[in-house]
């Protein structure tokens, strides 16, 4: 089953365009949250010496991850694998000896706040030193909406789930720096969201 995302479309090439500034030439990537899977194959083709590993929660995101891999048949894009951003340890589908990048797009609004954590959390054990995690959506600044329309956003975010919203960054970056991370960049991106690097210690 594939499935295509009319939103992965049109942010798949601004934050390739991020990508290519702040991820490292080669290593591993851990993509959480992976979706349809057109953001993995676009950017797996894009940057061919990053070994690619997308994961989802969802089957049937994993089934369309699955569909997207085949059609593209990419060299350095992994299996989609199940992982859970709360679980105490991403080894497997990790190796080891962890991760050079992590990147979760759209995620922390439409997942309680524990998964938040659990992303930071893993950041934090998982990540090689010097290693960056990437994440994209919207977000608050300073416990205010950027954009009348993410304040609607969150509204129906809510109503659909109570566990549900928009983060504000102050509270995200309290959580990385829980967890050994700093916070390099905080880059604003079409349709009032942004895309936030942090990176662990060296």
């Amino acid at each position: 089953m594939k499935l295509h995302s009319p939103s992965a479309d049109r942010n798949k090439e601004p934050l390739l365009a991020v990508l290519r500034d702040v991820l490292p030439a080669h290593g591993t990537l851990l993509e959480l949250n992976a979706g349809s899977g057109q953001h993995a194959v676009h950017f797996a083709r894009a940057l061919p010496g990053l070994r690619w590993i997308p994961t989802d929660l969802d089957a049937d995101a994993r089934a369309s991850i699955a569909s997207w891999r085949s059609e593209a048949n990419l060299p350095n894009l992994a299996p989609a694998a199940a992982l859970d951003a709360r679980a105490p340890s991403w080894c497997p589908p990790l190796p080891d000896d962890g991760a050079d990048a992590i990147l979760s797009v759209n995620m922390m609004h439409i997942a309680p706040w524990e998964a938040a954590v659990g992303l930071f959390a893993g950041a934090g054990r998982h990540l090689r030193p010097g290693g960056v995690l990437v994440t994209y959506g919207p977000y608050n600044v300073d416990g205010r909406f950027t954009a009348e329309s993410n304040a609607a956003f969150d509204a129906r975010l809510r109503a659909q789930d109570s566990t549900w919203g928009i983060r504000d960054l102050a509270d995200l970056l309290a959580l990385a720096e829980t967890h050994g991370l700093t916070r390099e960049l905080v880059q604003p991106m079409p349709a009032n969201n942004f895309t936030v690097v942090y990176r662990r210690s060296a």
